[in-house]
């Protein structure tokens, strides 16, 4: 399988049970779909990072508090701050699929899920390879609502990128992103090359997690 079959896998919740030819095929025809209605876009900007204390920081003219994001952004002078979205048409196409055909429609927003992974993964790494030619060097992807870092911070990093006029992301008064397969996230930016933060299920502790990422044969 490839990694973004696995990322569906994993959200499916299979965890280490094998996965049936069935389920395969329905998750290779989803991804099929999904490619031909999402419309990837993204916006970023990078703003000055300063720091009150250990877990007090201002991103921009964003005051956060958060002991998570600030191991994160241990050592930055810089962040950027993202938002991406595979487009409206998805949802679109998870609403039909949802009154059609459950099945689907469950199948259907893991391999949402995953796809939007793996497009800000390839971004990221083009984005790496840009700011390490200038020295900068960057932290893994934060997003708001991951540890003690407040979900309520998603309006405010959509007004700081003119997100909603830019590629058509907000976001509603439930701190919930729409179109709903879409993401915020920080990213710092560091003059110095430090042993990178472990990320996602690499840092959590819970390892009998269903949707915990595993290595499949």
């Amino acid at each position: 399988m490839d990694g973004r079959t696995l990322e569906a896998v994993r959200y499916l919740g299979y965890g280490n049970h094998a996965i049936d030819d069935r389920t395969l095929d329905l998750v290779s025809s989803s991804f099929k779909e999904l490619e031909q209605a999402a419309g990837r876009r993204i916006v970023y900007r990078i703003f000055d990072v300063s720091f009150e204390d250990a877990d007090r920081m201002k991103i921009g003219t964003m005051n956060i508090v958060s002991q998570k994001l600030g191991i994160n952004l241990k050592g930055c002078e810089r962040a950027a701050l993202l938002g991406a979205t595979l487009g409206a048409g998805v949802d679109r196409l998870l609403r039909r699929y949802s009154l059609t055909d459950m099945a689907r429609a469950v199948v259907l927003q893991a391999c949402a899920a995953a796809l939007l992974e793996e497009y800000l993964d390839g971004w990221q790494e083009e984005f790496r390879k840009i700011w390490k030619e200038g020295g900068s060097y960057l932290r893994p992807r934060f997003s708001p609502g991951y540890g003690d870092f407040s979900i309520g911070h998603q309006e405010e990093i959509l007004r700081m990128l003119d997100a909603p006029k830019k590629i058509g992301l907000s976001v509603t008064d439930g701190n919930m992103l729409t179109p709903s397969k879409s993401v915020t996230a920080v990213i710092g930016l560091s003059r110095s090359l430090a042993p990178c933060h472990q990320k996602g299920c690499a840092e959590c502790g819970k390892a009998d997690c269903v949707y915990r990422r595993r290595t499949f044969a």
